[in-house]
């Protein structure tokens, strides 16, 4: 993080690096799709269904590879160069959206396509964002990582803002297929940004401080390779490997309280966010009846809101951050418990950018502590670890929500989510502790 006496961030200096111009550009191409995508899916299955339960299905099936991907995805991300990862990552995703976009506009779309192309992305992405986390930790000097992370996030919720405008205004004429058409067309758009950020392969354990122990496993794995026989040599010999990478990203992450209790309250934010969306359908669908147009107005509220609050967050002294990072978790645990009762549509746009904000503040705090603690090659690990249990939070949250929203009453549903966040709130505020 920035020091109390260097608190302003130089936007300038940043944006003159031209490896983090092209990572903005693919963050904000990335999550304009990915925006366009979850909120006109979400809308498709709630129109045809008018059911939170099959909304919540389509949050579950996103969020469930999270689970399993990130146990060999942190270590392949601490292995191999996280460029070339990313890139791969964007164009498989990018295929099989277009696949699914040609069936809708066919005319054959069912739920079951949906849920199996939501499967595939939510396989993509339970990699990709620990990936493209840690490789701004390569492409930024760690002189810059608070306003690097801020920039991201304005990149992140731009795109946000422009798909959920977009998106509200688009689906009444262009229809799920134009949707999905758009969405797929931006993967291979951020997939070369993500090419052109450098040149050559640049592997992670380069920037190793100390050398790895002598291991008769991983020396018996390189003869293997190298010679190109025994290859049951090799195969066992990179299983042990990897068990060994497992093996001390947990040992590092249970020497690190602050590590732990940065990324839990992280995590927790970002299930509450994701998940949420079970219930925010809802309230537009059955509250505010203001169709996908105030879906649109409700998403685009939440982007400026975090607009807002990424750039406050690069500005703010070391001093103001933590206690600031604790009030927005707890803004949003109280403003969560308000929300259903807001039953207009102008109210109810000012809430999510109030929500927002404190998102923002909150992701910035964390991220930029997280680079600033971590070593490079124990990133990938430590990103994947906190994806897995956001998954963890995320999967619960939304078969909760889901059944409570339907089963009980939306208000319940916002209960449980404010209940959520705080439990992020006495989270952050043990980081808080910590850091003093």
């Amino acid at each position: 993080m920035a020091t109390a006496t260097t608190p302003r961030v130089d936007w300038t200096l940043i944006w003159a690096q031209r490896g983090f111009r092209f990572f903005f550009v693919a963050m904000f191409v990335s999550l304009f799709g990915s925006g366009m995508n979850f909120v006109g899916v979400s809308w498709y299955i709630m129109a045809a269904t008018h059911s939170t339960v099959k909304v919540s299905l389509q949050v579950i099936v996103v969020t469930l590879p999270g689970l399993f991907i990130p146990f060999l995805g942190g270590v392949l991300i601490d292995r191999f160069d996280r460029r070339y990862l990313g890139v791969s990552l964007d164009i498989v995703r990018g295929f099989f959206v277009l696949a699914t976009a040609y069936i809708a506009w066919s005319g054959h779309l069912q739920l079951w396509h949906l849920y199996a192309m939501t499967l595939i992305t939510g396989i993509g992405s339970a990699m990709y964002w620990a990936t493209v986390n840690a490789l701004v930790q390569e492409v930024i000097p760690p002189s810059q990582f608070t306003g690097a992370n801020a920039a991201v996030l304005v990149g992140v919720q731009s795109g946000m803002l422009i798909a959920g405008a977009f998106v509200g205004f688009l689906y009444d004429r262009a229809g799920i297929a134009g949707i999905l058409i758009i969405d797929g067309l931006t993967y291979f758009a951020s997939a070369f940004c993500l090419y052109c950020i450098r040149s050559g392969y640049v592997s992670p354990r380069d920037h190793l401080k100390y050398p790895r122990e002598y291991s008769e496993a991983t020396e018996a794995t390189a003869e293997a390779l190298a010679s190109g026989e025994n290859p049951e040599v090799a195969e066992a010999g990179l299983s042990l490997a990897v068990y060994a990478d497992l093996k001390e990203g947990f040992a590092y992450l249970k020497q690190q309280p602050l590590v732990r209790s940065l990324g839990i309250t992280h995590s927790i934010m970002m299930a509450g966010v994701v998940s949420g969306n079970v219930v925010l359908v809802a309230l537009v669908n059955d509250i505010l009846h203001a169709g996908a147009r105030g879906l649109g107005f409700l998403e685009a509220g939440w982007a400026v809101g975090a607009i807002t609050g990424g750039l406050i967050a690069s500005q703010l002294r070391t001093s103001l951050r933590m206690p600031l990072y604790v009030a927005a978790c707890a803004v949003l645990a109280v403003g969560h418990m308000a929300t259903p009762f807001v039953a207009f549509l102008v109210g109810a746009v000012v809430m999510q950018a109030i929500f927002g904000l404190c998102r923002a503040l909150g992701g910035v705090t964390a991220q930029s502590g997280l680079m600033s603690i971590v070593p490079r090659h124990f990133m990938g690990r430590t990103q994947s670890a906190m994806a897995i249990f956001t998954t963890c939070v995320q999967l619960t949250m939304s078969i909760a929500l889901g059944v409570v929203a339907q089963g009980v009453s939306l208000v319940a549903g916002y209960a449980l989510l404010a209940l959520l966040y705080a439990g992020a709130t006495l989270s952050a505020s043990r980081a808080r502790q910590l850091m003093r």
